[in-house]
């Protein structure tokens, strides 16, 4: 059928997306599925967090092999996003979003079945891969079927899902662990993705529309290897080092890491001066919206990863809190999440990049009420001790994050969708694993020598450093969000 005859026919039900429209457009239900897509990811990499107590019971797992769960699936995530989203430029980002949810969906199934710590392992790796592929074509659709108020409020939409599926991720782990469905117990965390998963499925075929660069590169070969060899030699050794007593690959590897970045920086530098596309153009770098943006979304990144792994250790093993409550205590700060990013996109109409300052504001205040609870109210702490500290820290959250995503964007041609998603979600996911290892690590070994609660209090400090590196940056954002 002639493009033509798809736009004149009579017959054609105008409710239901033209996946081979020339202009294809994002309807509401295709919206919802490609965040549905971007939710899964995000939550599987914190809904672990309040299930590691019970896995390494039922598996006898070792510290060093709970981290393997963790880091294995962020790990295969990172290193593979760009590649994810170029891959969607080049065979249709519908198409490689329905192979990643199948993946992910078959991925997760695996990690609920797996019989010992090392299957669970390597279930986690290849379910951060799936998770790759899907994820970068997510804001690669909704650059390509987007436009105007139309693109702003999806981007919103885009930052309240990826800040509230982190959140509600050990929510949601902590309630199904407790639950402990037909006697799954924490398998009952991965399970839920099959159905989820499936769902998905149908809805992307029948609502997400199909686009593509006009002009797809091929695949940047050494590009790829050298970046994944970077994250790897720095990712690896951080999150496993202190489980596993800093053995010497440990520090051979974080040795290795910044000659394996510069070269991957010059060969993506040359090969951009020889016309050719790579995998990260240092030409997209130079926009000054992305690279500005970029550089935000990095503290505050590891902030929020090492904050969400560190506070479900020391509910669950300091405050001696179910999982479930466990979960609750971080309600508030979902809430006032959820409702900071409904509010955000009227007041960067009204304020511009200043909402991002006023949200890092916001969130110190929240972090300081909270190392302020915990020091003084330690015993007897409980859900709504927590409460104001973390409705806080979640509301400045809100108002940061959602307008950080919509800048690093704003500027990348439709062409490069793919890549531009793609570089902006393999900088937050890379900063939310740093998190978890840099002030996880930090946190754990302040334990034995000063105990919980002063371990905490003084992580939470360092956390509040990185928050205010990010209000200083965000002073030379531009002024205006488009």
């Amino acid at each position: 059928m002639s493009t033509a005859s798809v736009t004149t026919s009579p017959t054609a039900t105008p409710t239901v997306p033209r996946h081979d429209h020339p202009t294809p457009v994002l309807g509401a239900l295709g919206l919802f599925t490609v965040l549905l897509g971007a939710a899964l990811p995000l939550i599987d990499f914190f809904i672990v967090n309040v299930a590691l107590p019970t896995i390494a019971h039922d598996l006898a797992a070792s510290s060093a092999m709970l981290e393997l769960v963790v880091a294995g699936y962020g790990v295969a995530y990172a290193v593979l996003l760009v590649l994810g989203g170029r891959l969607g430029d080049m065979v249709g980002r519908r198409r490689l979003f329905m192979i990643g949810m199948a993946a992910f969906g078959l991925t997760s199934l695996a990690c609920g079945l797996a019989p010992s710590a090392w299957a669970l392992v390597g279930a986690r790796v290849a379910q951060g891969a799936a998770a790759a592929l899907m994820m970068p074509q997510v804001l690669a659709t909704v650059q390509a079927t987007t436009t105007g108020p139309r693109r702003a409020r999806a981007m919103s939409l885009f930052g309240a899902t990826a800040g509230l599926s982190m959140v509600a991720g050990q929510i949601l782990g902590g309630v199904l662990v407790a639950a402990d469905i037909a006697g799954s117990g924490w398998r009952a965390i991965f399970l839920v993705n099959v159905p989820v998963a499936i769902v998905g499925l149908v809805l992307a075929g029948r609502f997400v529309p199909e686009t593509r660069s006009e002009k797809p590169a091929p695949v940047d070969v050494p590009g790829t290897l050298l970046l994944g060899l970077s994250l790897v030699t720095l990712l690896a050794p951080l999150t496993e080092g202190r489980a596993a007593g800093w053995p010497v690959w440990t520090w051979v590897s974080l040795a290795l890491f910044p000659f394996a970045a510069t070269a991957f920086f010059l060969t993506e530098r040359a090969a951009d001066r020889r016309g050719e596309v790579p995998l990260v153009p240092p030409s997209l770098l130079r926009l000054h919206s992305l690279r500005s943006g970029l550089t935000l979304v990095l503290p505050f990144s590891i902030g929020f990863g090492g904050f969400m792994f560190v506070i479900a250790v020391a509910l669950q093993q300091g405050l001696r809190m179910g999982p479930v409550s466990a979960g609750l205590a971080l309600v508030p700060m979902a809430a006032a999440f959820f409702a900071a990013s409904l509010a955000g996109p009227r007041l960067v109409g009204k304020y511009g990049s200043r909402v991002v300052t006023a949200g890092g504001l916001i969130q110190a205040v929240g972090v300081v009420t909270i190392a302020a609870t915990v020091w003084w109210g330690w015993d007897g702490l409980g859900i709504a001790g927590l409460a104001p500290g973390t409705a806080l820290a979640g509301f400045g959250q809100g108002l940061q994050l959602p307008v950080l995503m919509r800048i690093v964007l704003s500027d990348v041609p439709a062409e490069r969708a793919g890549v531009g998603s793609g570089v902006m979600t393999t900088t937050q996911q890379s900063a939310l694993a740093l998190g978890v290892a840099t002030l996880g690590s930090l946190f754990l070994t302040l334990i034995p020598s000063v105990g919980m609660r002063e371990a905490l209090a003084v992580t939470l400090l360092v956390q509040l450093a990185a928050v205010a590196v990010t209000v200083l940056l965000s002073l030379r954002l531009p002024r205006t969000v488009r």
